[in-house]
């Protein structure tokens, strides 16, 4: 499904005691942990974030083509475990510019790249440790872009960890498109995919972005039966 976004269409947030209920954090982030996908095993060091079902729309989507990275300059913020970097490596992305802000997330990426990818794959692999795109090197422009932000609208811990992986809101989203805005870091027919639920400000997330000069489209919408509707947008530089 792809559709033009219309921001009256887009679901106010859920209540917040429904929100905060729905992203109760589990217990164990700052143990070791491991995590298996595509017949990958992944060791989680302390701290760095496991992949949820929403994360897995994007690797899975990745795996299959359907957001195209071969040959082109990927930038994969809140890259995390590293997931879509491994993919992207395997699916012949150009050059693969893994970002995050937190520094273990950015060497275990690179860990696995290195192990599951770099055997076959001809991409470059650019480990980013970057508060959004604020390190990324002068020049830099991406052809695709993918994002699962923590745009939760409610605060569900005080671990700053937590917040920075769940809860930081939709402000954080707003200086991201902004960012991509201002330095022109999108190149010539690139797409931005960028994936949130009604956890977040849907409204106001798209409409600070098509403010800024985005075109977005739903590419795949989800309902979990449980109130929750997780959207994947694709956006677009109108001026492109």
């Amino acid at each position: 499904m792809t559709n033009a976004v219309q921001l009256d269409q887009l679901p106010e947030p859920l209540p917040a005691a429904q929100i905060i209920a729905l992203n109760q954090p589990k217990a164990d982030l700052h143990t070791v942990r491991t995590y298996e996908w595509n017949g990958w095993t992944f060791e989680l060091p302390p701290g760095v974030f496991m992949p949820g079902a929403t994360s897995r729309m994007i690797h899975e989507r990745l795996l299959d083509g359907t957001i195209d990275v071969a040959g082109r300059v990927y930038a994969a913020m809140g890259v995390g475990l590293g997931v879509e970097a491994v993919v992207a490596g395997l699916r012949g992305a150009a050059e693969i510019h893994a970002c995050d802000v937190d520094a273990a997330s950015v060497r275990t990426a690179q860990r696995y790249f290195d192990e599951l990818a770099a055997p076959t794959s001809r991409s470059t692999f650019v480990p980013v440790v970057s508060d959004l795109f604020a390190d990324f090197p002068a020049g830099f422009r991406a052809d695709v872009i993918t994002f699962n932000p923590p745009a939760v609208s409610q605060r569900v811990s005080d671990d700053p960890a937590i917040v920075r992986n769940v809860c930081a809101g939709s402000p954080l989203v707003a200086r991201f498109f902004a960012q991509i805005a201002e330095r022109d870091l999108l190149a010539p027919g690139g797409e931005v995919f960028l994936i949130v639920s009604n956890t977040a400000d849907l409204r106001a997330i798209i409409g600070h972005a098509t403010e800024v000069g985005f075109a977005a489209e739903i590419a795949h919408l989800h309902d979990w039966q449980d109130g929750v509707l997780t959207y994947l947008f694709r956006l677009t530089r109108e001026d492109r």
